[in-house]
């Protein structure tokens, strides 16, 4: 059963309990601000970029991941990359103010 999107309780338990946080904001957006912790790797670069992702995984495609953005958009497409490459685990949280 697939994590659901949207849950900032839900996203906090997971990164808790070790999951990976991933940014796919723009560097800039990430320097102005960001939430300790995460990954930046920027949405539009995020296929390329799937061996750190595993990297960071520990090599372990079932390890969840909170991903989130601005508005939750750009996690969105972000999510479909990383189920795409066989992550099953994968919620996105939305916005980084939903933290």
């Amino acid at each position: 059963m697939p994590l659901p999107d949207g849950d900032s309780k839900l996203a906090h338990k997971l990164v808790e309990d070790g999951a990976l946080l991933l940014d796919v904001r723009t560097e800039a957006e990430y320097a102005e601000r960001h939430l300790d912790g995460s990954l930046l790797i920027p949405h539009t670069e995020l296929p390329a970029r799937i061996a750190e992702v595993l990297d960071a995984q520990g090599g372990d495609k079932s390890k969840p991941i909170v991903v989130f953005c601005r508005r939750g958009g750009r996690a969105e497409v972000a999510k479909a990359a990383l189920l795409a490459s066989g992550f099953t685990e994968v919620t996105n949280l939305g916005s980084i103010d939903a933290w």
